[in-house]
């Protein structure tokens, strides 16, 4: 188990809402509560939804939900499930993984200028015709044998100078 949280990073955090020890990656600014992240997600939606010119009045029916309800995800109040998620994408028409990188940026790269460019890179592709899609995704394919056949290459080259 030592093993696994060095590979992917992970400390011992403490957050007020779990009684437990829990492991996380940090952020580029730390680690940030799950409070915090529930947070970010609401400034997200609340945004999404300001974008698109709508009233939590407006929104809520299209959810099946009260406005009171609604605006609980806004104050980041009540948590959101993956289900809502996708429906608040149907709606107001943003990708998941545009609400998820406003809420954990590091999951895209390890520093924020390579987040940031993995983000768009991401967004880039999604808005590519489907023939785009698949010539770059065989090229893509391409690249990456080359790079693992270089890299064990390279491995295999350190063992036999050792």
């Amino acid at each position: 188990m030592d093993a696994y949280k060095n590979k992917m990073e992970l400390i011992e955090a403490t957050d007020p809402e779990i009684d437990k020890p829990v492991f996380r990656r940090p952020g580029f600014e730390g680690i940030k509560t799950l409070g915090e992240i529930d947070e970010r997600i609401a400034a997200f939606i609340r945004k999404a939804r300001e974008d698109k010119d709508l009233t939590r009045a407006e929104l809520a029916p299209l959810l099946g939900l009260s406005m009171q309800v609604y605006g609980r995800y806004e104050r980041a109040f009540s948590k959101m499930h993956v289900t809502r998620m996708i429906h608040l994408c149907e709606i107001l028409g943003f990708m998941p993984m545009e609400m998820l990188f406003g809420a954990a940026p590091h999951l895209w790269g390890r520093t924020p200028e390579e987040a940031r460019d993995s983000m768009e890179l991401a967004q880039q592709v999604v808005s590519l015709p489907h023939g785009t899609k698949r010539d770059l995704l065989a090229l893509v394919k391409k690249m990456v044998a080359l790079e693992r056949a270089a890299d064990g290459a390279a491995a295999e080259t350190q063992k036999v100078n050792l």
